[in-house]
């Protein structure tokens, strides 16, 4: 099977690929560099050029404070881009895979957002992503969409990279309890993806490892783990702060936990839970 995988050089991305590879598929990698999604009549062109059985999007503009400040860029990315790849993928003939986020949900709900739920994003990212999927959906109705959260990986920048760099220089880290929802490493995410692409499955999903966690708990979990397995940890304790206490451009779902029964019962397997996941995270960074 051959596979095209936008966004190749970002953290999930890049595990896609990998892991693709590995299962003996043909695999072509499009990073910015051979067609920059700020460019979507250049996507377009690039993928009807390589008529790949599937084809998956894992590019996004990701900035999501800085979208509030450039939202022109926000949704030529995450919803003119999306269409254009739909829009090559439809023309002849494949199939498409692409992936959301649990950020087209607001937040205020007290139980997991199943894939039918009703979206009202908040902010321009969000807003951006919900109007990526829409454009997908209008183009192919049969299209495969995924949504994830809170994802990290070796490859790239996220937040468990981020706390790792700030343990090692700090002797407190101060981070926000009030926001809820399920880390997901992009090990665990790509060998969803790769499930549900050899089934040919279609419609939406919602995927994240098992658990949830605030970011407190998160960075909690980070430090401990990285402690245990070596990494250089100056930090002596973490200290809880409300979302007011670290405000932000654009403001984020206080409760994000995606509900996993659809996909549960598609993968027929259990899925890890994310404090597994990120010591797996974290023993691939060590490598």
């Amino acid at each position: 099977m051959k596979v095209l995988i936008t966004g190749a050089g970002g953290q999930l991305g890049h595990e896609l690929c990998a892991r693709l590879l590995q299962a003996g598929h043909a695999v072509i990698p499009l990073t910015r560099a051979e067609a920059d999604f700020t460019c979507p009549e250049r996507v377009r062109d690039a993928i009807a050029a390589a008529k790949a059985d599937w084809v998956v999007n894992c590019a996004a503009y990701t900035a999501v404070d800085k979208a509030e400040s450039d939202s022109a860029t926000a949704f030529i990315v995450n919803r003119d881009a999306a269409r254009a790849v739909a829009e090559a993928v439809a023309g002849y003939g494949g199939h498409l895979l692409h992936v959301s986020t649990d950020f087209i949900f607001d937040g205020t709900q007290s139980h997991p957002y199943r894939e039918d739920d009703l979206a009202n994003p908040l902010g321009v990212y969000a807003h951006s992503k919900w109007a990526g999927e829409q454009a997908v959906r209008e183009l192919m109705p049969e299209a495969l969409i995924v949504r994830t959260a809170w994802v990290h990986g070796a490859q790239g920048n996220n937040f468990v990279k981020t706390m790792l760099r700030l343990a090692a220089e700090r002797d407190e880290l101060r981070v926000v309890d009030d926001q809820i929802g399920s880390p997901s490493w992009t090990g665990d995410i790509a060998d969803a993806l790769i499930a549900l692409i050899q089934q040919d499955a279609h419609g939406c999903f919602h995927f994240t490892n098992e658990g949830v966690a605030s970011w407190y708990d998160f960075a909690v979990a980070i430090i401990a783990e990285a402690r245990v397995l070596g990494f250089p940890i100056k930090a002596q304790r973490v200290t809880p702060i409300p979302t007011s206490g670290y405000p932000t451009p654009a403001r984020r779902p206080a409760y994000s936990v995606l509900d996993k029964q659809k996909i549960r019962a598609a993968l027929g397997r259990p899925i890890p839970h994310w404090r597994e996941a990120l010591v797996s995270m974290l023993r691939e960074l060590q490598t």
